[in-house]
């Protein structure tokens, strides 16, 4: 037992020790530093410290102490931790120096009272603190030069994410949170429910120096699919038992609910969702992270590098038979920076991480890291997930046309697969275009070179359309708001015979982001003399009974004219837009003084809204908060509420509100609210 004639007594500096490691967001009463960077603690003994004894200071990882590392009194070869003191009287001040490699996690940390003959006489232990990546030291492999960058993709509590088609590209303003009460807490309790932490505690602990390791750890624990997982992934109605993936406008609220209901997966996310609670948990354990959007992203199960549809002759997908190849009007996965050993020289940092459940790797639903270089150069036997993501980004896509006798007819298609890939800009809230970073210009020498040697099977390469004497087929619209009847206008040109008679099928279906088919809407079919411009026009009652919760409408424009050999095949997706949310925040906002917010909304619906709801959260204004309309919502009648909340933390904050009801839902507003510090006069009395 610790011989106690004497006490010592220990102050771990929280304050001062998280200012210098950028961590006094999280919290300022525990003590939370970055590897690689030294913090100091003081020890007070009662009496000085007689001479020739000495401190020990050691430090255990893990619920059992699993691992244990006893911190060296001189300067090792800074793979080691180590500490120096300085004495004055009876208090002694101890820096502490992590290496740059050292293990995340929480720490305790025992203080012990050496004699010289090395027989402990007091111990003072259960202190604890935690440790994280370090993107601002050099030696860190997350270190990231560029201090703009940082303020984004570690700093940020606010995110935009894109979404919509890849030419009418919408955003939502999303709450990361990384820094609100016990998410730091939360994102550990997702490493340490992992399938490897429950099979071999010491040897995950081991492992978790390494951000390759524990950003694959993440992308597998968002997704519920085979562990403990955060979130369940739901692609379709009902959502009843849980809460619908459009209606989140932050992390926070999940990871809580998650570590809540005892680790039980949270209904319901989609790409997005999954997405951007990675991001929180990678920003807040200290690795650069920024949620990327890639538009027209494909989904190639089988491999090949091309995304097969098979339609009947209606056009109907024909979802039964054969592949389950898919294209998403857009697919959002996050980018983590980490500098990797493994990998050819030439590879700069970013690296794809996809928590959306789609496909296997090794076993488990997870994806990356991916280094971003290896699938722009075609590098397709680079760890982790090279081909699958590639394929996101490059694959071709077939329709068939599959006849009544079985037979298939290869349609031609001028979509291009991975198109406007997006993040937020870290100069404000606008988009950033990183396109050129996955993949060469369309049509180049170097993007024909880079598809061989990626093995790609080269399709024939589909024939120009604009060679003489071939269709064109355009799909031209206004862009539509929803509740209102529409017209799409089909243009068919030909630069040959220019009164050739075709036939035109025009189809109209719902769909959802992901392509599932919702129902049809509209469908025509007629023979036309070229060129022809046809108006299909789509009402509000056609289309309000199937249209899915993203709002999209998909138009297919189908020619077949005598004499070619293959008919030809449009698609455009049409997002319908929704109205705003307003919000007003009067006056000054004072940190921990009430603030009052008003938000409106008004139905543009020729029909009312019924069970509508407001949610409404921002970091360090206030938690998600659930606001219900009683009764019913007129065609035209503006419903208005006012939101109370006491800031919580200082800054530029944003306010995120989502509205929701039978017949409209997801739709968003948001308005910017700076806190300010209240200065008081002090009287001394």
């Amino acid at each position: 037992h610790a011989y106690t004639h004497r006490g010592v007594d220990v102050d771990l500096r929280s304050r001062e020790n998280n200012s210098a490691h950028r961590t006094r967001e999280i919290d300022q009463k525990r003590l939370i530093v970055r590897r690689g960077q030294p913090f100091s603690i003081t020890v007070q003994c009662n009496g000085s410290l007689p001479p020739k004894h000495h401190l020990d200071l050691v430090l255990h990882l893990g619920k059992r102490d699993e691992v244990e590392i006893k911190v060296q009194k001189v300067h090792g070869a800074g793979d080691k931790w180590w500490f120096n003191q300085q004495g004055a009287q009876d208090e002694m001040l101890l820096t502490l120096h992590s290496p740059a490699d050292a293990i995340i996690g929480q720490y305790s940390l025992a203080v012990l009272l050496m004699s010289p003959d090395g027989r402990v006489l007091e111990k003072k232990d259960k202190m604890s603190f935690h440790l994280l990546y370090n993107p601002w030291c050099k030696d860190d492999v997350v270190y990231l030069p560029d201090e703009t960058q940082l303020q984004e993709y570690i700093m940020n509590e606010e995110g935009i994410i894109y979404m919509g088609t890849w030419e009418y590209i919408k955003s939502i303003h999303w709450n990361y949170g990384q820094f609100e009460d016990y998410v730091m807490d939360i994102c550990f309790e997702v490493l340490n429910n992992s399938n490897d932490a429950l099979r071999d505690s010491q040897m995950d602990i081991e492992q978790r120096f390494d951000p390759v390791y524990v950003s694959r750890i993440i992308t597998a624990m968002v997704n519920s699919n085979d562990d403990r997982g955060v979130l369940t992934g739901r692609w379709t109605e009902p959502y009843s038992d849980g809460v619908a993936p459009y209606r989140w406008t932050g992390s926070a609220p999940i990871l809580r609910q998650w570590s809540k209901a005892g680790v039980r997966a949270v209904k319901y996310g989609q790409c997005w969702v999954f997405a951007a609670v990675a991001c929180t948990v990678l920003r807040c354990l200290g690795i650069p992270t920024r949620l990327i959007t890639n538009f027209s992203s494909a989904h190639d199960v089988d491999g090949n590098l091309s995304i097969d549809f098979l339609l009947d002759e209606n056009l109907q997908p024909l979802e039964s038979r054969g592949g389950r190849d898919s294209s998403w009007n857009f697919h959002c996965w996050v980018e983590s920076w980490m500098r990797r050993d493994d990998l050819p020289k030439g590879n700069d940092g970013w690296q794809v991480l996809d928590p959306t459940p789609q496909e296997l790797s090794d076993g488990v639903f997870c994806c990356g890291p991916c280094p971003v270089t290896a699938v722009r150069e075609g590098n397709l036997g680079v760890k982790y997930d090279a081909p699958f993501v590639f394929a996101e980004v490059n694959a071709d896509i077939i329709h068939w046309i599959v006849q009544r006798n079985g037979q298939r007819r290869k349609v031609l298609d001028q979509t291009t697969v991975g198109r406007n890939i997006s993040t937020k800009s870290v100069y404000g809230d606008f988009r950033d275009d990183v396109t050129v970073q996955y993949k060469y210009p369309e049509g180049s020498k170097k993007e024909r070179e880079v598809y061989e040697k990626a093995g790609r099977r080269v399709t024939d390469v589909l024939s120009d359309s604009s060679e003489p004497g071939r269709l064109q087929l355009s799909i031209k619209h206004a862009k539509p708001v929803f509740g209102t009847d529409f017209d799409v206008i089909i243009e068919v040109k030909n630069e040959g015979d220019q009164d050739a008679h075709v036939q035109l099928t025009m189809l109209a279906t719902a769909v959802t982001y992901s392509s599932l088919y919702r129902g049809n809407c509209q469908k025509q079919t007629t023979t036309v003399m070229v060129p022809a411009h046809k108006v299909l026009r789509l009402r509000y009652d056609d289309y309000a009974q199937c249209v899915s919760d993203d709002h999209l409408i998909r138009v297919k424009a189908f020619v077949e004219a005598p004499g070619e050999n293959e008919p030809l095949l449009t698609v455009t997706d049409i997002p319908l837009s929704r109205p705003d949310v307003f919000i007003q925040v009067p006056g000054k906002a004072f940190v921990r003084e009430q603030v009052k917010a008003s938000i409106s909304f008004t139905n543009p619906l020729p029909v009312p809204l019924k069970g509508g709801v407001f949610t409404v959260e921002g970091a360090g204004l206030l938690s998600s908060t659930k606001i219900h309309v009683s009764g019913d919502i007129s065609p035209g009648q503006t419903v208005s509420i006012v939101v109370s909340f006491s800031p919580m933390r200082t800054g530029v904050r944003k306010l995120l509100v989502d509205f929701d009801s039978d017949r409209l839902k997801d739709v968003k507003g948001v308005t910017t609210v700076v806190v300010r510090k209240k200065y008081r006069n002090i009287f001394w009395t």
